[in-house]
């Protein structure tokens, strides 16, 4: 075979796709693996696509992304309409923000556990992921553990809040740790926030932080707080000088976003997903109230739709565990090891209230046995 990238020989599969197509292999399986919202896009959105399709908005857009759309993201950011770039979804922005800013050689902080995807793209850029583990510190950052970290070579570090897979928010205390060891220092701090708009209420975050504007690279995306995860469509917001150099290569990899897609998104930022958010905090209430039940330890979610359970007293790898209940007791979790941290699984909370209860009914059972 002619040698490709080498990079791709040190690339693994994703975990969560890796799992999920195990549970559909064995019938009637309940997946709690992908965080997937079960909702449907809320029709206004629907409805600007179609308007948007009927409108003859099937040409190119601007390679940064429609100009209204644009301008409304930056209303909601608090930044100028030049330092914002749409892109394919959050994996896009994600993309484009570290290969646009990482060297081979360069390190990027990534506190583990962690989602996946950002392990792949530094892979792809021949950095070097630094995991700083935080499951010793109820998955909070604590400046002892990371001002270490910290080095020539470090380029950036990857904060995710609310965090995948742990459903976590980071403190106030978190927050302070990642400004001392960054703030005047040649890094970027690339901030993955797709789980943000659903929260209900404000919750602490650096994304405006008038400090750390120059060096912070915002990724988020439309998929989750608006059941859009088959439209595509995110941004990157940055420092406007910064941003024009990675629209170049935005424009080098897609040329630009679908234009109606783009049309229907504006629509979206007017969209009230309230109903959304609570019903996600229903669900965490209920799953937290059976998971203490059955005896399991997690740190409590205070967003996204994760609950990361600690399974390290039944003696299995989180790799055998999750193997075994698909096969035995036909639900479906995602391992610890495949966010770098293992004696856990992560359960998806956002299906349908009656898959949920009928997974947790089968773990509850699957546990007894074991």
């Amino acid at each position: 075979m002619i040698p490709l990238n080498e990079n791709l020989s040190r690339m693994r599969r994703s975990g969560i796709r890796a799992y999920t197509e195990l549970a559909r292999a064995v019938p009637d399986c309940v997946m709690l693996t992908i965080g997937e919202p079960e909702f449907a896009t809320p029709q206004p959105i629907r409805q600007a696509a179609w308007a948007a399709l009927e409108a003859g908005q099937t040409h190119y857009a601007p390679n940064a992304g429609l100009l209204e759309l644009r301008q409304a993201i930056a209303r909601q950011e608090g930044r100028k309409t030049s330092e914002i770039l749409v892109t394919v979804g959050a994996s896009g922005a994600l993309f484009t923000a570290l290969l646009g800013v990482l060297n081979p050689g360069d390190q990027v902080i990534v506190p583990i556990p962690a989602f996946p995807l950002y392990e792949s793209i530094i892979t792809m850029a021949g950095a070097e992921l630094v995991p700083l583990d935080t499951s010793g510190d109820g998955f909070q950052i604590r400046e002892a553990a990371l001002l270490p970290l910290v080095t020539e070579k470090t380029k950036a570090m990857v904060l995710n809040s609310p965090h995948n897979p742990t459903g976590v928010v980071y403190d106030r205390e978190s927050l302070a740790a990642v400004k001392k060891a960054l703030l005047g220092k040649p890094i970027f701090l690339v901030s993955d926030q797709v789980y943000q708009g659903l929260c209900l209420g404000e919750i602490p975050s650096l994304a405006k932080d008038p400090d750390l504007q120059e060096q912070l690279l915002l990724c988020q995306s439309f998929s989750k707080p608006y059941a859009m995860t088959g439209w595509r469509v995110g941004y990157l917001a940055g420092p406007e000088e910064v941003m024009g150099r990675l629209l170049l290569l935005s424009a080098a990899e897609i040329a630009s976003v679908p234009t109606f897609l783009q049309a229907a998104c504006v629509t979206a930022l007017e969209t009230d997903n309230a109903l959304m958010a609570e019903t996600y905090a229903q669900r965490r209430e209920y799953v937290c109230r059976r998971l203490r039940a059955m005896g399991l330890d997690f740190p409590r979610p205070e967003g996204a739709f994760y609950v990361f359970v600690n399974i390290a007293r039944f003696g299995l790898s989180s790799d055998e565990f999750c193997r075994r209940m698909i096969r035995e007791a036909g639900v479906a979790a995602v391992p610890g090891s495949c966010f770098g941290t293992e004696g856990y699984l992560r359960l998806s909370y956002c299906c349908a209230q009656e898959a949920l209860e009928k997974g947790l009914d089968r773990m509850e059972a699957f546990l007894k046995r074991l």
